[in-house]
């Protein structure tokens, strides 16, 4: 182990070092909003099928540059994946880049060989074939690389995209509903860039470290995008597409706005408020009333997270705070027309797991191990005491079983925690109440440092004793380095 002198005087070290170019907000709002292109697929009765294309591009993010990105179907990020539920979906992805590569359907419940986890990789110039049926409820889910020890870099690159399940429950509430009009994706990330243009990914042992934070904030790949708002009701679903930054968002007005969904799908009941804190990976549907012809901005505040770092002064800081106020984009509601949406106070009825018939607790204690392992590339990142290993199957679950699993952070920064194939209720934390989105259905949630959260989930039917899913942290640069672990469901 280094001393906690050493420790901090390396932060400084890293801390003095040239800073990349910062192309970051200035409240001036001229770039348009684009929604990513809408992909229906191609239809017949019930089975819908997707042709996706993993490729490389050139995107013009920043002006007079030209930046190397990836994407599915476009030069950066993904195409909208739209079905309902009751589909039956046929997936060909084709890897047309020149690294090994995957693509995990984030929040579905499916059998685990169509997860696209790193058990299902895609080498260069092949295709994988998939297909599942769509079980679950409406919901706002994702999908992203998910290849071993390269997760971090290739959503980084742009390999992510929404996917969205409707259902006649959410049609009959008359919510928002016209993509691109009125049902907007709104995917968060934070980049860094050099001077000729390019993301300018890790550069030192701290983005390792914490997690990879940028000081540009992009929203659908784009930097400063103003929406002009065609209906003064606007339902916007937020995705925390970032590898490591938690976002506090309000308006920049404080205007009121209404959670109606959380990661599994819609709430119970909708809940006003002024602010909500999204995670990585974690997405939240919103309704934001517009009719006053405004100018809002959507922003993240900066607060100091709770690290328990104790005396350790500076680096403490620089564990537990974000540190940077962000701008996300704006919405110029001047002479927009009168929505025929409402905001229905009471949502659908949810399914809940029921504890009376809970087969089995788990914990899951994730760890951080400080000093040279964390600092130089080692296996500091764990959860159980064990690092990710491919071969190693660390957990068996009973198919239609449901088991309560308490989560337990012992080291001194949150971690955002995603469990593949299920949807959970938060039932408890250590730290206090449950509340605004995360009432609803989960499959991230975040634990703060010295916190303990105990989630309940009902296993869904599908049996593969050989091919696991995954359990990890989704600050994806930890999730590479060994806070991963592996589940069979028999």
């Amino acid at each position: 182990m280094i001393s906690r002198r050493k420790f901090i005087q390396a932060g400084l070290v890293l801390a003095a070092l040239p800073k990349q170019i910062a192309w970051a907000s200035s409240k001036v709002f001229r770039n348009t909003f684009r929604a990513p292109k809408l992909e229906l697929g191609k239809r017949v009765g019930k089975d819908v099928y997707f042709n996706l294309s993993i490729q490389s591009g050139k995107s013009a993010i920043l002006p007079n540059k030209i930046t190397p990105t990836l994407g599915i179907n476009q030069g950066f990020l993904g195409v909208t994946l739209r079905a309902n539920k009751g589909d039956k979906v046929h997936i060909s992805v084709k890897n047309t880049i020149d690294e090994t590569t995957t693509l995990h359907w984030h929040g579905m419940k499916l059998p685990a060989k169509a997860d696209g986890g790193p058990h299902q990789p895609i080498e260069p110039n092949k295709t994988w074939q998939t297909q599942f049926d769509i079980i679950q409820d409406a919901a706002t889910l994702w999908y992203h690389s998910h290849q071993l020890h390269k997760t971090a870099e290739q959503v980084y690159q742009g390999l992510a995209g929404m996917f969205i399940i409707d259902d006649e429950k959410s049609k009959a509430l008359k919510l928002p509903f016209e993509y691109g009009v009125d049902d907007l994706p709104v995917i968060i990330q934070d980049k860094d860039f050099s001077y000729n243009g390019r993301f300018r990914y890790l550069s030192g042992m701290m983005g390792g470290m914490m997690g990879k934070k940028g000081s540009t904030v992009l929203v659908n790949g784009v930097i400063n995008p103003v929406l002009k708002a065609k209906k003064s009701l606007l339902r916007l679903r937020l995705l925390n597409g970032s590898n490591a930054r938690t976002y506090h968002l309000s308006f920049s007005d404080n205007r009121v706005f209404t959670i109606i969904g959380s990661d599994g799908g819609l709430l119970e009941y909708s809940i006003k408020v002024n602010t909500v804190r999204l995670a990585p990976a974690e997405r939240v549907e919103i309704l934001v009333d517009v009719s006053d012809g405004g100018h809002p901005i959507l922003q993240h505040t900066a607060v100091q997270e709770s690290s328990g770092m104790g005396g350790m002064g500076m680096m403490g800081s620089m564990m537990g705070s974000d540190r940077q106020d962000m701008d996300i984009f704006q919405i110029d509601a001047s002479g927009t027309p009168k929505s025929t949406s409402s905001i229905p106070k009471t949502l659908i009825k949810h399914s809940n797991p029921q504890q009376s018939v809970v087969s089995k607790q788990r914990k899951m204690v994730l760890q951080m191990q400080m000093g040279p392992r964390m600092m130089f590339g080692g296996d500091a990142f764990s959860i159980n005491g064990k690092t990710m290993d491919i071969n190693r199957i660390d957990e068996v679950v009973k198919a239609g079983s449901t088991e309560i699993w308490h989560l337990e952070n012992t080291s001194m920064m949150a971690h955002p925690f995603h469990i593949h194939n299920v949807q959970f209720k938060i039932i408890n934390k250590s730290s206090g109440t449950v509340t605004g989105h995360e009432l609803g259905f989960k499959d991230v949630v975040l634990v703060n440092s010295r916190e303990r959260v105990s989630v309940i989930m009902k296993f869904p039917e599908f049996r593969d004793t050989k091919t696991p899913y995954m359990y990890h942290c989704h600050i994806l640069e930890h999730e590479d380095r060994g806070m991963m672990g592996q589940f069979v469901v028999v």
